[in-house]
């Protein structure tokens, strides 16, 4: 088979979440050649992520931007997103989510213009993205944040005097939901129950990622994204010696205290001058 239909069928798959009984009549072949091949190029597609994976870039001190110039050295965002999956019945207790969904919890980081940086698939959904997010920051060749950098997360403060620093940073945030938000609506195999076993799942997410990012480098008018802005208008390391914790200190705390402080006396500044 030439590499074109290869690279054709496994897109057809992604695109459309078709069994591969109908895949077969698309394109004349056999359902061992169906999956064989889709299981060839989803691996050679992951082989990729050295190079489609973002490279992460602090925001700078001198940036303009009015959603991301408060973050001075934020490298971007991170949160978890669950993917319907089908399990073996004595484990489906596992994959259950606190919605009753059977799900793999997949971590997503990406960069503040939406390319993926980081994605680790695998987990079940009953687990938390915080139990995630620290194997994932465990492992030897796993998430790194380099020493003097941040990601945004999903955690506001409780504190009344933050109203202004939590509307920014829910603003900031939202990159990360808009980048998985695209990412379900290009690939419905993301949007439905899985007909692989977890093993391929997780490769195909990974996969999907990906392809996101090259779509996002490679095509400037992306229907999908357009079509997405016009629903919802009503993530190699880098640097040495990473963090290794998600513990709390008082330092990161006053950088935080001292960013919304910061953020605070800008606006009302701009109120008063209006």
């Amino acid at each position: 088979m030439l590499v074109d239909e290869q690279v054709a069928i496994f897109l057809h798959i992604l695109a459309h979440h078709m069994k591969n009984r109908v895949i077969q009549f698309e394109f004349g072949r056999s359902r061992k050649t169906i999956s064989r091949y889709f299981n060839i190029v989803a691996k050679a597609v992951v082989r990729l992520q050295y190079e489609l994976f973002k490279i992460p870039e602090p925001i700078l001190e001198d940036s303009t931007d009015e959603r991301w110039k408060w973050f001075k050295g934020c490298l971007g965002v991170l949160d978890g997103t669950h993917i319907k999956a089908q399990v073996p019945a004595q484990i489906k207790g596992r994959y259950q989510n606190r919605k009753g969904d059977i799900t793999t919890n997949v971590l997503g980081v990406c960069s503040p213009n939406g390319e993926f940086i980081f994605v680790f698939p695998g987990w079940e959904g009953s687990i938390t993205n915080s139990r995630v997010l620290r194997d994932a920051i465990s492992r030897p060749n796993g998430f790194k944040v380099p020493q003097g950098n941040y990601y945004l997360v999903d955690a506001g403060y409780p504190e009344s005097p933050q109203e202004c620093f939590n509307m920014r940073h829910s603003s900031a945030r939202n990159v990360i939901e808009r980048a998985f938000g695209i990412l379900k609506m290009r690939w419905a195999i993301l949007r439905s129950p899985s007909y692989y076993p977890i093993r391929t799942q997780n490769r195909y997410i990974l996969a999907c990622c990906l392809l996101h990012n090259l779509i996002m480098r490679d095509n400037v008018d992306d229907p999908i994204e357009a079509e997405f802005d016009a629903i919802d208008s009503p993530n190699p390391q880098m640097g040495i010696n990473p963090i290794s914790t998600m513990e709390p200190s008082n330092a990161w705390s006053a950088f935080q205290e001292n960013m919304a402080n910061e953020m605070f006396n800008a606006f009302t500044a701009h109120r008063t001058n209006r």
